[in-house]
């Protein structure tokens, strides 16, 4: 079987949805490509800062889930060997701009709360990518997606949302991601009757500043272009920024020519969505990973007093600060745009 579409997004992670939500928000179709049978909702847990809260408002989701998650107010470090507790406050803008602050949620209900936004048929489970190929047709390039059950796709635009483990990134000639030697586990009870307690939590840059993030008509996204440690707690809040952003940009360039996708236009808006992200994504790789370096460098007293007595005290709740970014809005699309662009150029 053989398919032509518009865009292709490999993943139906949290970058993917949302990357499609931005692009069906101005006007693009895009069909999404899951390996597996059903959303994955592997983790049960995910912290998001207000950046993420941000981008949820920009690709209008953000309302179905602040009813049901309360914003945290403080949290907790504690050094499980010796029983010390360090406190840290959560910095709140008095700006009004830190969209609807710090809240945990299930990752299952974020992906619902995308899925949600979507056509039916914009979802494509168990959908195993076999090989890319790049083809020319009419002077364009077209990539060629060939999946492991025969069937094959061509496509204006490929976006890999596919994880630290992505056969896009690969494709792009981005190296596998480095294992850092920490992990970090996060749960979400739910007491159905309430529980009294207060709102309080207790608790590698390189190839993204220099490696290929784009190729023509084909990106990346999410875990598949900045994979990080879990210390800032910035995996999928950046994804979120990685959507609306790659939304954004492929958006002015439909508008700009009518409702329609087209191929150098198309080259240059990836490349824009590219150049806005790197640095973006190198902080937050750099930042994730000395958190953890701090927290978990040993018991020397140096470093203790670097952990205890600076880090912790001063550092930390200004380095959770740093979150409190706005990645922008979509464009506005009016309604002709919105009928052409469904259309078949």
């Amino acid at each position: 079987m053989e398919m032509m579409e518009d865009v292709v997004i490999v993943g139906a992670g949290i970058a993917g949805l949302a990357t499609a939500v931005a692009l069906k928000r101005v006007g693009v179709r895009a069909l999404v490509l899951e390996r597996s049978e059903g959303l994955r909702a592997t983790g049960a847990a995910l912290t998001l800062f207000p950046n993420a809260w941000l981008a949820l408002d920009a690709l209008g989701v953000s309302h179905k889930l602040t009813p049901i998650y309360a914003p945290i107010s403080m949290g907790y470090v504690t050094n499980v060997s010796a029983g010390d507790v360090q406190q840290v406050h959560v910095r709140v803008a008095n700006n009004g701009s830190d969209g609807q602050g710090i809240r945990t949620i299930h990752r299952k209900a974020l992906l619902e709360a995308l899925a949600e936004e979507l056509p039916v048929d914009s979802i494509q489970f168990s959908s195993k990518l076999a090989v890319i190929e790049n083809e020319e047709q009419d002077g364009a390039s077209i990539v060629v997606i060939h999946l492991e059950d025969g069937t094959t796709i061509r496509s204006k635009v490929l976006i890999g949302c596919d994880g630290v483990n992505s056969v896009v990134a690969r494709w792009l000639g981005l190296a596998e991601p480095v294992h850092s030697g920490r992990s970090a586990v996060r749960g979400l009870a739910v007491f159905s009757q309430g529980h009294g307690f207060k709102q309080e939590v207790h608790q590698q840059p390189w190839g993204i500043i220099f490696g290929k993030l784009s190729k023509g008509n084909v990106t990346v996204a999410g875990d598949a272009m900045h994979p990080m440690t879990p210390d800032l707690g910035q995996g999928g809040g950046s994804s979120l920024e990685d959507a609306v952003v790659l939304g954004r940009h492929i958006g002015n360039s439909v508008i700009n020519n009518g409702g329609l996708i087209v191929p150098g236009d198309m080259d240059k808006a990836i490349d824009d969505y590219v150049k806005e992200r790197r640095w973006r994504a190198a902080f937050l790789v750099t930042g994730s990973y000395l958190v953890g370096w701090v927290q978990l460098g040993g018991d020397k007293w140096w470093v203790k007093f670097l952990r205890d007595g600076i880090f912790y005290k001063y550092l930390f709740g200004r380095m959770s600060g740093l979150v409190h970014k706005d990645c922008g809005k979509l464009p506005a699309m009016s309604s002709g745009d919105m009928d052409h662009s469904s259309k078949k150029d």
